[in-house]
């Protein structure tokens, strides 16, 4: 790999978050220019700070992503500044699980839905008719392991996860020969912070670090990865 890839384009849904804090770092010392979209004003002032000398590059936005007026609106904004779109990466997710299937409140599985399926819907629906305009582009949307590792007590979860490749995969059919190529990043659980509140008695030692996950991210939008396309690359660490 290059040790810079240019001045680009990368729109960083959820970009604030664990995995997306990480992702929009990397693109920055990269020198993409980096839009990402948040829910909470303190993870976006924390992701400014982080950025240091990389701070003008940032652009931040507060949308709601699974709404579709919303995230049209934002991406003919950047398209109409920026004259491009090079990279959709989508770290947008949310987990529910403990609870089996004829226990699950119905409003926890829309959500469930809503944040790991939907979000990677109404992204890539306003986002490829702008890369194929141009004809290139990387989208790469961040799925799990369960989505192949069904767990007791994750039904909701692990069929949001399983849905979202299924039709990353069949978005990468309907784009081959256009320029524009899409992925699955498939990791198990991610060590951030929010993870080990959650399990304290882990070992975190196994867990795939953010930073590692949004280095195979990084390839994935870059020239050098211009034969992957409808891939879900596993990054498991040791677990």
């Amino acid at each position: 790999m290059s040790a810079k890839l240019g001045s680009r384009l990368a729109l960083v849904a959820g970009g604030t978050g664990g995995l997306g804090r990480a992702v929009s770092l990397a693109l920055l010392e990269r020198e993409y220019t980096v839009a990402v979209t948040y829910r909470r004003r303190e993870e976006w002032e924390a992701l400014q700070g982080a950025a240091g000398a990389n701070k003008p590059q940032l652009e931040g936005y507060s949308v709601d992503v699974t709404d579709e007026t919303a995230v049209a609106g934002l991406i003919e904004n950047l398209a109409g500044n920026h004259g491009r779109l090079d990279a959709l990466i989508n770290t947008v997710g949310g987990y529910a699980g403990g609870i089996r299937l004829w226990q699950l409140d119905a409003k926890v599985f829309e959500q469930m839905l809503a944040l790991n399926l939907r979000s990677g819907f109404v992204l890539c629906r306003a986002v490829v008719p702008v890369m194929l305009k141009w004809g290139h582009g990387s989208i790469v949307n961040v799925a799990s392991k369960a989505a192949f590792d069904h767990a007791a007590g994750a039904a909701a979860y692990a069929a949001s996860k399983a849905a979202a490749i299924a039709m990353m995969d069949s978005l990468a059919a309907d784009l081959k020969g256009t320029g524009v190529r899409v992925n699955s990043i498939v990791p198990s659980v991610i060590d951030t912070e929010a993870n080990r509140k959650a399990m304290p008695e882990a070992d975190f030692a196994k867990w795939p670090k953010p930073e590692d996950i949004a280095r195979v991210i990084l390839f994935l939008c870059g020239d050098d990865a211009k034969v992957v396309h409808g891939a879900s690359i596993p990054v498991y660490g040791d677990s």
